[in-house]
């Protein structure tokens, strides 16, 4: 039988956040997801979504003749046969990024693939599922991203990034969480206490609000 992935919807647009934002990327978003962060935006691929083969993705995007590629979710690594989607992908040649929110072991990703590891902060009601163990897998090509929700988010993201000496494993990224963090405040922040961080600002949303598929 065919290995099959449960697919909310593959769409392309540009990318919205990470090292290659604004650039033409096709999106796979997964099905279904364990976490359930405050300032979630994908909700709507929590459940539903439709069984698909992985030939049948592979095709789909092939039909944009991307560069870029990004698995995404829900929690894409909540599926086992995302491992396999990620390294069919990196071996057509793809520049292929996961988006992981940190919970599930990204041990056996290909190492050709971009991970980007979202740490969840005390604020997103997700802290404790950080799995800590997934540090040890980064390297340059990575990222780790802190979406910051307040205050007391931002030093606890700070006293991360300097606990686990995460600017030298990798690139970090500082988001405002929209509607939560005032982003100017946060950008002044980063720049009064001199952090080897890329802040960022989701282009997405900016251009298309939180319409699905965008």
């Amino acid at each position: 039988m065919p290995q099959e992935l449960r697919i909310t919807e593959i769409f392309y647009s540009l990318q919205g956040e990470s090292r290659s934002v604004g650039w033409p990327t096709v999106f796979v978003r997964l099905t279904g997801c364990p976490l359930r962060c405050v300032y979630c935006d994908t909700a709507y691929a929590f459940s539903g979504g439709e069984k698909r083969s992985l030939a049948a993705i592979l095709e789909e995007v092939a039909g944009y003749s991307p560069r870029y590629v990004c698995v995404t979710g829900g929690e894409p690594l909540a599926q086992k046969a995302c491992l396999t989607l990620l390294t069919e992908l990196a071996e057509r040649g793809y520049e292929v990024s996961l988006e992981t929110g940190g919970a599930m072991d990204v041990a056996e990703v290909d190492p050709r693939v971009a991970k980007v590891i979202d740490l969840k902060t005390p604020a997103s009601g997700e802290q404790h599922r950080n799995r800590y163990q997934n540090l040890e897998h980064l390297t340059v090509r990575d990222q780790v991203k802190f979406v910051i929700m307040d205050l007391d988010d931002y030093r606890w993201a700070v006293g991360q990034l300097a606990e686990h000496r995460l600017a030298e494993r990798c690139e970090v990224l500082f988001s405002p969480a929209l509607g939560y963090q005032n982003p100017t405040e946060l950008a002044e922040a980063i720049l009064r206490d001199r952090l080897p961080v890329r802040f960022q600002l989701q282009l997405h949303k900016l251009l298309w609000g939180n319409a699905p598929g965008k």
